[in-house]
């Protein structure tokens, strides 16, 4: 039984040694590739999110893009022209405002819009999928006008 604890103790004891040499070799900066810093993988959701932005937004019942909402797209489809075999998704989505049957076909023109402005500027029509999720996927929960706001957009996802 004692022979137990102790080899317990020893596993312990190893394993904590071992954490602590991964620790001081990525805070010096030794640590590889795999370390803390590394970032986003290129061409990967995460990339998308972090260096691009996923999502534009809409002004209240209408699926017509803004300047901003432009801007972001064309990041988009610079983003998409590097990485040539992602495909993507936009998700139509809209506030809680209206009925369902009414949302759903809103999301869908936001998304056909933003898919439309990226296959004009150059990014292949099979790439993008497209989905309208009405007002069933809330990124914001509130029933006020920011909540409202930040629910009416179109958001693109690596497929």
């Amino acid at each position: 039984m004692n022979s137990k604890i102790v080899g317990a103790f020893a596993a312990v004891a190893l394993l904590a040694a071992c954490a602590h040499k991964q620790d001081t070799g990525a805070a010096t900066g030794a640590g590889g590739a795999g370390g803390a810093n590394a970032g986003p993988v290129p061409g990967s959701q995460e990339d998308l999110v972090a260096n691009v932005g996923d999502r534009v937004f809409f002004g209240f019942d209408k699926s017509s893009l803004s300047q901003e909402a432009r801007a972001t797209l064309d990041h988009q489809s610079d983003w998409l022209g590097r990485y040539g075999q992602v495909s993507v998704q936009v998700a139509g989505n809209t506030d809680d405002r209206g009925t369902e049957e009414y949302n759903l076909a809103l999301g869908q023109r936001r998304a056909n819009s933003a898919r439309d402005y990226l296959v004009a500027r150059g990014v292949g029509a099979p790439r993008i999928n497209t989905i309208s999720y009405g007002k069933d996927r809330p990124t914001a929960v509130g029933d006020d006008e920011q909540a409202w706001a930040q629910n009416r957009n179109a958001i693109t996802s690596v497929r």
